[in-house]
């Protein structure tokens, strides 16, 4: 099989990509896989590292922008469209899966032109414009979450779950392994993170909350801020006195969050997913910006089942965090929520992903 993954940017859309490209290789060693991504994207530093070939493209997002980097968007999407068009004419893939995002669309366009198979990843419960719009071209949509299928034309959405990026372990493998932390004697391990860029309002708090839980015993923070905020926030938990471990970049999340008791982070739908693989309390902030409020609508869908915590961007204050810490000390709460999260992960979701693309191409 020759298969073409598209999209990817941030890492929420890129790690399941790398996910279904390693359930590819499990399956079938022979396998040809080529990423096409962008430029400007986090998988230029990522692919290279995880042995997979990729090729970029010119495209940036259209949304939020002013009326001359709208109109330099529209000429890159042009550009990148003409080159992806030249990509699949000469990978000429049997599939191409669109990982979603900005990036995804010139090779999907590109694919429904030659008429090579499309299938769509939406890995939110509020599918966002991009994937609503490419939707009218692809053959098959995967998604993560049930309630999201309904965005999509009768039979053409199939419940996958969101692939999970670590190789050699599938979601079940995880996702039935008891919980592990590093702490003992009542300590309690904090993992923050924004994702793969950090968030500015958990670089700000971080400190801040670190603080407030100053008298709890044996409290350990492990801080992903991104490149851009390392230094600061280090020096923000120094004058707060806090001994945190702060990182740029988290290369082993698997290892975070394992050594992990709980976890405050953003709520997009790479995160929820890797979650419940690992069976993970957490505190959510969803991201406000977010297409369609796609982060706060994830975050919901897990508060509803009682596993996980939610706090909006702006009352996400070190103060107001570190009370819902407090909320979750006793080790029994934790537990709780970390059985009803992990009972909503979906069982390899990757060679889900596969078998949708195996009966496409026959």
């Amino acid at each position: 099989m020759r298969l073409m993954i598209a999209g990817g940017g941030t890492g929420g859309h890129l790690f399941p990509g790398i996910a279904v490209a390693e359930a590819a290789r499990r399956r079938d060693p022979q396998v040809a896989i080529l990423f096409v991504g962008s430029e400007r994207g986090l998988e230029a530093r990522i692919l290279p590292e995880s042995g997979f070939a990729l090729e970029t493209l010119p495209i940036a997002p259209l949304r939020g922008r002013g009326s001359r980097e709208r109109l330099n968007a529209l000429g890159a999407l042009a550009a990148s469209v003409r080159r992806a068009r030249v990509l699949v004419r000469g990978f000429a893939p049997d599939a191409i899966v669109g990982l979603g995002g900005y990036a995804s669309a010139p090779a999907v366009v590109a694919g429904r032109l030659a008429g090579t198979p499309i299938v769509l990843l939406e890995q939110n419960a509020r599918p966002g414009l991009t994937t609503r719009l490419l939707a009218r071209l692809a053959d098959r949509v995967c998604v993560s979450f049930p309630e999201s299928a309904a965005s999509f034309a009768p039979g053409k959405a199939v419940v996958t779950g969101n692939p999970v990026r670590w190789s050699g372990a599938s979601t079940t493998d995880v996702a039935t392994s008891p919980p592990e932390t590093t702490t003992s004697g009542g300590g309690l391990t904090l993992l923050l993170f924004g994702g793969s860029a950090g968030a500015r309002t958990l670089n700000q708090a971080g400190p801040a909350l670190g603080a407030a839980l100053a008298d709890v015993p044996g409290v350990h923070i492990v801080h992903q801020t991104g490149a851009e905020a390392e230094a600061s926030v280090r020096a923000a938990y120094a004058v707060a006195g806090i001994d945190a471990d702060v990182r740029p970049f988290i290369t082993d999340m698997r290892a975070a969050y394992a050594a992990a008791d709980l976890v405050v982070c953003r709520a997009g739908a790479t995160t929820i997913a890797e979650l419940a693989a690992l069976g993970k309390p957490a505190i959510l902030v969803p991201y406000p910006y977010a297409a369609d409020e796609h982060q706060r609508a994830n975050a919901e869908s897990l508060v509803r089942a009682g596993a996980a915590r939610m706090v909006l961007d702006l009352e996400a204050t070190g103060a107001r965090l570190a009370s819902e810490v407090r909320a979750m000390l006793a080790a029994d709460v934790r537990a709780t929520m970390a059985a009803r999260v992990r009972a909503l992960a979906r069982s390899y979701a990757a060679e889900r992903v596969l078998d949708a693309v195996e009966e496409l191409i026959g």
